[in-house]
């Protein structure tokens, strides 16, 4: 479909790819081979973790995927009428060369009226989790999808889409290393699970001083960190009231709606915020990506209450830190001229999620939800802020 042209650059915070079978496969190392395979059950292929069978993305393939957008209708307005999961998804379409690789992307990026992106993986999200009681290996796996990523995306394609390599964090040295590995290559962000950190001894937060190394030398890089939506490890906790097996994105139920909502980002941002990272590293920047944003008023909130009774737990106000160092891309549906007056217009970036089928099927369309905000305000929120953290020109723009 064809877009409409802006009078200004567009920077999307959050376009995806669709991996292929091989993403998690074909860089890794004999010994480990085993450790990601695909079956096919019943005429559907499933990928297998470690030897047990996953429903975390329905399809890993991505042969067929939903279309675009196809959920726009069911977040925006919600579901009057009681459809069906599968029916609000609608029918599915053929995975298009564009979300495979970056030529026809670029094509694409040109007819939807988008000057640049950030490209994050789809199944990569489940990797973590499910390794997440060995440390070593999880390192192992992210290596082995970053090399697939780079050799098949590029981290820099033509100064226009900007794949976003994972870095795991269990092991600080190995994290340090994989860092280093994807600056040499050209990363201009990387992705970071916003999730307690896996560990041989259990799991702890990133925020705490073990990784101050890591994020010094993010700072050092001048790149933001991505902390794209995920699974993050809540079903062990929803599992208590509500029991299944693993965190399932595309079966939700009534229960994990209410009681997940924005918990991972929420309680990874508190402690960025409470444990001093942020404060250690006032230049530090996070991008919060397909979070939504309906939960950084109760954090700010809760910070701004905790501070007037423990101002001595703090390095500074918790709510100075969480503004300076951290971005926002709220959903289109979301009251976005109250996100803008609680963070103010330079802290808040556009992501359409496209082509997922819970994105926006035209992602300037966003630009609609942004009406009765001054123009300059608008014009940051749609490129010129995510410009200025990816050190790139906001004045590029696309020819009419």
């Amino acid at each position: 479909m064809a877009g409409r042209r802006l009078p200004y650059a567009v920077f999307d915070a959050d376009n995806h790819f669709y991996e292929t079978r091989e993403a998690l496969t074909k860089f890794l190392p004999a010994q480990h081979k085993d450790v990601i395979r695909y079956v096919d059950i019943d005429g559907r292929t499933k990928i297998v973790v470690r030897g047990v069978i996953s429903d975390y993305i329905p399809n890993p393939t991505f042969d067929v995927v939903a279309a675009p957008g196809a959920q726009e209708e069911y977040y925006r307005r919600g579901n009057p009428g009681g459809k069906s999961f599968r029916d609000v998804m609608g029918k599915p379409i053929k995975a298009l060369p564009a979300y495979r690789e970056p030529g026809a992307r670029l094509a694409l990026m040109n007819e939807l009226g988008i000057d640049r992106a950030l490209m994050f993986p789809t199944l990569a999200s489940l990797v973590e989790e499910r390794m997440k009681d060995d440390p070593e290996l999880i390192h192992v796996v992210v290596h082995a999808l970053n090399e697939w990523m780079y050799e098949t995306w590029s981290f820099d394609y033509e100064d226009r889409i900007f794949a976003t390599p994972v870095i795991s964090l269990p092991i600080v040295e190995k994290a340090l290393a994989e860092l280093e590995w994807c600056l040499e290559r050209g990363a201009r962000t990387i992705l970071v699970r916003p999730a307690p950190v896996p560990g041989f001894r259990g799991t702890r937060s990133f925020g705490m001083e073990e990784f101050d190394p890591f994020w010094r030398r993010v700072v050092e890089a001048g790149i933001p960190v991505s902390m794209h939506a995920s699974d993050s490890g809540y079903a062990q906790y929803l599992n208590d009231w509500e029991p299944t097996r693993e965190f399932l994105p595309f079966k939700p139920t009534p229960f994990r709606m209410v009681a997940m909502g924005h918990r991972p980002i929420e309680d990874a941002m508190a402690a960025l915020v409470c444990h001093g990272a942020f404060s250690r590293f006032p230049d530090l920047k996070v991008i919060c990506v397909e979070n939504g944003s309906g939960w950084v008023a109760p954090l700010l909130h809760q910070l701004e209450g905790v501070y007037a009774k423990m101002p001595n737990g703090f390095l500074e106000d918790p709510v100075t830190a969480f503004k300076r160092n951290v971005y926002v891309n709220p959903f289109w549906e979301e009251n976005l001229a109250k996100l803008v007056d609680t963070m103010g217009d330079d802290h808040i970036l556009f992501g359409s999620d496209y082509p997922h089928p819970e994105g926006l099927r035209d992602p300037v369309s966003y630009v609609d939800d942004l009406s009765g905000l001054p123009s300059d305000s608008v014009r940051k929120i749609m490129g010129a802020n995510l410009a200025h953290l990816m050190h790139t020109s906001d004045d590029f723009a696309l020819a009419a």
